[in-house]
């Protein structure tokens, strides 16, 4: 009988900070079980992730970084941009040619794995990258479809496609989505998958395809917020559906203060010297602020939300991506004096903050966040109330999911993507009173501040709950291993049963992963 450690797993995240977060969280977490994982990714996302893989590996994971090269400049993309938020502010010409610099992956991709002494049990791919479905048939390798937005927005498009809605509504005129579990009411432009937009048809397609021909679908989310929402979509696609996460709350990433610190990559300021200062704040007294990693305000917009964080009179940690890159927002910190006025109960991060660890610290009582699905199960798993102003994609229907459906949630009122408000004269939507406002509600002594709060502490227990082991998350991982394990051999069996496709496999012809290890992973 094999063992565990004979398998051997390969990711392959979008190059996104993110699609790249989570899919090294789930090679932490099955390679906590055993097997070996490779991440595959190209070496400027490899060096921002390092850290946090030499911590797994120093931990005794069995985790690797594979760096592909990246076509970009062949493409027309500048030497060195490998990562969607180094995109930012660039037209969709350019984003087109990241697409097809990325698809272009496959090729080395496809090398590598033969060159391996035996087969990988399974290729777990992002759902933009649907690239890996040819290499995998190839190859016959099992693949699997990891999806990084939630099951409630993927559940919502897929309604949406379904029932012909985008086909037949204007772009702002509002609807209900049809058959969804929940009531759930937006836009075309608050609703959009990914590649929904004009010119990126084929990507689509390749999308849409590549979820149909998989062999089954990851979430990083939990059954205790998104139990209906995951049933439903592995109902309308008839796939196998597991949800591992939410991976932040593991153990392996809990006890690690290192990979917290440096979780998607290193942080512009030391974490020692945050935690110093939410140590001299009272607890649940300070607002986290942040946008991600791509998510962009207009500087009038930025200027408004500046203005509302200072009147608010609350203490706040500010991550400000944009003060490394623009000139406007340096400016209104320095020239106009933000910063001075605030420094006495303000802590401003010029760039990447380590989020993690300023969440789990017991000072933080609020985030102001984009509603990027990472970290709005980071809010969840750690128990902090939501301020919600979401700017792109999924972002919205992460708004309904923490507002509506689960109660921790204040809204800013930011009602339309931000590529809606392309003018500085247009680009405010959220009035800095609309902020003061917002702060007050949620940092407040109000019997509906304290209900969103014991909410926040009761989902986040079952976080905890699901990744322990008998959790819902840890028996779904579990059942995902022993799945893809048996798959593997059977096609590894109807591999030998063909010579010639078997021949083509050159050096992995006749080298099997030894399925039988499967039947050994402990439940």
């Amino acid at each position: 009988m094999g063992t565990l450690s004979e398998l051997h797993f390969v990711m392959v995240p979008h190059p996104a900070q993110g699609h790249i977060i989570p899919m090294v969280d789930v090679a932490r977490l099955i390679g906590a079980r055993g097997p070996r994982v490779t991440v595959v990714t190209t070496p400027v996302n490899a060096a921002r992730n390092r850290a946090t893989v030499d911590g797994a590996r120093r931990a005794g994971l069995p985790l690797e970084l594979l760096e592909l090269p990246f076509s970009g400049p062949q493409h027309g993309l500048p030497e060195g941009i490998e990562a969607v938020d180094q995109l930012t502010g660039h037209e969709l010409g350019m984003f087109l040619s990241f697409f097809h610099a990325t698809w272009n992956l496959a090729g080395p991709l496809e090398e590598y794995i033969r060159a391996l002494p035996r087969l990988p049990v399974c290729l777990v791919a992002d759902m933009c990258n649907p690239w890996t479905a040819a290499v995998c048939e190839r190859l016959g390798i099992p693949r699997l479809v990891m999806h990084c937005p939630s099951a409630y927005f993927q559940l919502a498009v897929n309604c949406l496609t379904a029932h012909g809605v985008y086909d037949r509504v204007d772009e702002m005129e509002p609807f209900e989505v049809p058959g969804f579990p929940v009531r759930a009411v937006g836009t075309k432009a608050t609703f959009r998958g990914f590649f929904q937009y004009p010119g990126v048809e084929k990507e689509y397609r390749d999308t849409i395809e590549a979820e149909a021909t998989a062999d089954g679908l990851l979430f990083n989310t939990f059954r205790g917020i998104e139990g209906t929402f995951l049933d439903a979509y592995a109902s309308a696609l008839g796939k196998k559906t597991w949800a591992v996460g939410p991976t932040c709350a593991s153990s392996t990433m809990a006890d690690d203060a290192d990979s917290k610190a440096g979780r998607g990559k290193p942080a512009d300021v030391d974490a020692g010297h945050i935690v110093s200062w939410l140590d001299a704040r009272p607890p649940a007294s300070v607002l986290y602020v942040s946008f991600g990693s791509i998510s962009q305000l207009t500087t009038k917009q930025f200027a408004k939300l500046a203005r509302g964080l200072e009147a608010s009179g609350r203490p706040f940690v500010w991550a400000i991506k944009e003060a490394k890159a623009d000139a406007a927002v340096r400016a209104l910190l320095d020239e106009e004096g933000f910063e001075a006025r605030v420094k006495d109960r303000a802590l401003l991060v010029r760039g990447w903050a380590p989020q993690v660890t300023i969440l789990s610290h017991p000072a933080v009582g609020g985030f102001l966040t984009h509603c990027g699905w990472n970290g709005t199960l980071e809010t969840l798993s750690l128990g902090v109330p939501t301020l919600t102003w979401p700017t792109i994609a999924d972002q919205f229907c992460s708004e309904q999911l923490l507002v509506d459906v689960l109660g921790v949630g204040v809204r800013s009122g930011a009602k339309l993507p931000a590529w809606y408000l392309p003018t500085e004269a247009e680009g405010v939507q959220v009035e800095s009173g609309d902020v003061e406002k917002a702060v007050a509600e949620l940092m407040g002594d109000t019997p509906e501040a304290a209900a969103r709060r014991s909410r926040a502490k009761e989902l986040a227990a079952k976080a905890r709950t699901a990744m322990e082991e008998g959790g819902s998350s840890y028996s779904d991982l579990t059942d995902m291993i022993r799945y893809v394990s048996e798959l593997s051999r059977k096609r590894s069996l109807e591999i030998d049963a063909m010579p010639f496709a078997a021949a083509e496999l050159g050096s992995n012809k006749g080298e099997k992963i030894e399925a039988d290890a499967a039947l050994s992973v402990q439940s």
